[in-house]
């Protein structure tokens, strides 16, 4: 067993797990109720469907309907046992035992009645010197893990859940050497130096020099350039682009070292690549940072099997910048090398991250797949035109996004693929949904009393950082400063106010988001309205990954005094229909509202869908930092009634 399992989308009457193992497994699913008999549930054809990623690599999608439903509100073991050759089953205890707690014979689940207790976060970048946000989520799972009633409902992964254009030198050569262990597929490139995998592989800009790949032709300067130019970004991140994945199988090899400690103990002793003095350098601070996230490893993996978990991609899942601007989607797309790198992450998501959050849609593109892998050869890798064709297909899928009917209903938006492109000014930021889009949005939310939508990126961000983006933007440096908020394209933003304006779309909202790597909480009401709709902007950003401290502090600063509640500047954006109010992190210093520090966030609602607790889980060890807290003896329908001190 490589990797899993993953608990994705988990219902009473249906159950969806992930897992990866070297061989297609012959598994039995076994649920043990405390209260109530234990099933016995053989994973048969039409349970579990087995895609073949490489010779040694076969990745398991479970998907069973229950013939009686499970209880809510209840602990339940489960397992999963594989025949063996000698006609014996083994079980998680064998084959997986970091994934149990301690004294544990398996591992087990809850399946909440309410999403009333939800865990989320985004941006784990395994070689950022942080620690590791899913291991201190694991640790607050571990802590409740016999107390069905205060177990967390599910944890929502709101985007970079794998940075595919961002990777370590070590990664790398791990990824080549699990891709080598593993047999997984290779392939042919199309308008890249090198002409297959292999030969990429052995090249020497494969390492810290990738944009070197592409033909040395004036047409390729501008793809190289917003491609592989790893730009300094002084608001949002580095992005370095330099080791930017290329093939499917290192991006089916990332996912496995992502999500298990087992791929690592099977390329251990993965060799460094012969590296010029400045990357060697380069390499060695990687190591390091690398060794910390193996270390937690264990606890993540942990974690993702007790705990539903639901995934929505941002634009590192992919490459950095993806579909910001229309002359971005110009550039990429009619290159067939970038295209094709953009479709391999892509496949790689359907695969590991998308099928999980909505299996009924992916049907057809699974055929495809399946279809791929078996022409793969030894010497010839994948078919090219039929892995171009599934790459057409998924950069034309329109089912990304998902809605998980709780109480309150959980809709979890696409605002990479759908955009609402600026035709006039093709190099600015296009709109994060487009009007289509929204309207489905709209749609979803009618007659709803409360919602919590899931948008990866802020959809009321810090003020002053979004004035920069607009003026880097119409300075030409949209691409510079990461420019995607919702307020960057008027058409979007003037339609997302009019839905929460709509008189049948519900009066209490929570949005829950990443992105942008520091944490905040906003209150934010519509001014002079009568029924003006309650939103909740909640941020936890990044579960490992950091904003620049000393840079963030100014920002911080400068926002309280250019744009306060009372600020006339206000009036000139498109926030001026509405009030905000921060709540405060209870640990801050010199008043600031963001809070900067790797972990996961947690939020409690109440019966009405508003916030009575919001937390940040720090990864560092430190207390947890508190936006909004109750207070003592006070129950949760006070706590949301109370007003909020003004800043």
């Amino acid at each position: 067993m490589l990797a899993g399992p993953i608990l994705r989308r988990l219902e009473p009457g249906r159950l969806v797990l992930w897992l990866v193992g070297s061989a297609p497994l012959d598994l039995t699913l076994v649920l043990a109720p405390r209260a109530g008999a234990p099933r016995r549930l053989p994973l048969h054809a039409g349970r579990c469907r087995v895609i073949r990623v490489g010779r040694h690599a076969c990745v398991h999608l479970i998907d069973v309907a229950l013939p009686e439903p499970l209880p809510q509100d209840t602990i339940i073991e489960y397992d999963l046992l594989v025949m063996q050759g000698d006609g014996l089953e083994s079980g998680i205890a064998h084959w997986a035992p970091h994934l149990l707690h301690h004294g544990a014979a398996r591992p087990n689940l809850v399946l909440r009645s309410r999403s009333d207790n939800i865990l989320y976060g985004s941006c784990r970048k395994p070689h950022h010197p942080a620690p590791d946000g899913l291991a201190r989520a694991d640790a607050l799972v571990a802590d409740l893990v016999e107390r069905a009633d205060e177990r967390p409902a599910m944890l929502m992964l709101c985007g970079d859940q794998v940075y595919a254009d961002d990777v370590a030198g070590p990664m790398l050569a791990a990824i080549h050497a699990l891709v080598r262990r593993l047999g997984l597929y290779g392939e042919t490139l199309e308008g890249a130096v090198v002409a297959d995998s292999e030969a990429l592989f052995r090249h020497p800009a494969g390492y810290y020099r990738r944009e070197e790949l592409l033909p040395a032709f004036r047409s390729n300067d501008a793809l190289r350039d917003r491609f592989f130019g790893g730009s300094e970004k002084p608001i949002f991140t580095t992005a370095n682009a330099h080791n930017h994945l290329v093939t499917l199988a290192e991006v089916m090899a990332m996912y496995l070292l992502v999500w298990s400690p087992v791929p690592w103990q099977l390329v251990a002793d993965a060799p460094a690549p012969p590296l010029e003095p400045r990357h060697a350098k380069r390499w060695r601070g990687e190591s390091e940072a690398l060794a910390g996230f193996h270390r937690d490893l264990p606890r993540c993996a942990r974690l993702l099997a007790h705990v539903q978990t639901l995934m929505i991609f941002d634009d590192h899942d992919i490459t950095d910048d993806w579909n910001l601007s229309a002359k971005w989607e110009t550039t990429v797309y009619e290159h067939p090398f970038s295209r094709r790198i953009v479709g391999n992450a892509l496949i790689a998501y359907m695969l590991c991250q998308g099928w999980g959050n909505r299996p009924d849609a992916f049907g057809s593109a699974l055929d495809e797949m399946a279809a791929l892998a078996a022409t793969a050869s030894a010497d010839d890798g994948l078919d090219a035109p039929l892995q171009d064709a599934l790459v057409e297909r998924l950069l034309s899928f329109r089912q990304w996004h998902f809605v998980v009917r709780t109480k309150p209903t959980i809709i979890v938006l696409d605002t990479r693929t759908r955009r609402w492109r600026n035709r006039r000014r093709p190099g600015h930021p296009s709109g994060l949904m487009d009007w289509e889009s929204l309207t489905e949005l709209q749609h979803e939310l009618l007659d709803e009393t409360a919602a919590v939508i899931v948008s990866p990126t802020p959809m009321f961000g810090v003020k002053l950082i979004e004035v920069v983006q607009r003026v880097a933007t119409f300075a030409g440096l949209a691409l510079t400063v990461d420019a995607e908020n919702w307020m960057a394209h008027r058409g979007a933003a003037s339609s997302m106010l009019n839905i929460f304006r709509h008189s049948r779309t519900p009066g209490n909202y929570v949005v829950l988001s990443g992105d942008v790597h520091y944490s905040f909480a906003y209150d934010v009401e519509v001014r002079d309205s009568e029924r003006g709709p309650h939103i909740w902007q909640i941020t936890s950003s990044g579960i490992k990954n950091e904003f620049p401290r000393r840079l963030l502090d100014w920002l911080d600063r400068l926002n309280r005094w250019l744009y306060s509640p009372r600020s006339p500047l206000n009036w000139f954006t498109q926030r001026r229909d509405l009030v905000f109010t921060p709540h405060l992190p209870d640990a801050r210093r010199n008043g600031e509202r963001v809070w900067n520090g790797a972990g996961i966030g947690q939020v409690w609602l109440d019966a009405q869908g508003r916030p009575t607790r919001i937390v940040q889980h720090n990864a560092d060890g430190r207390p947890s930092t508190r936006f909004l807290a109750p207070e003592q003896g006070a129950s949760p329908a006070a706590v949301a009634e109370q007003p909020v001190a003004k800043h």
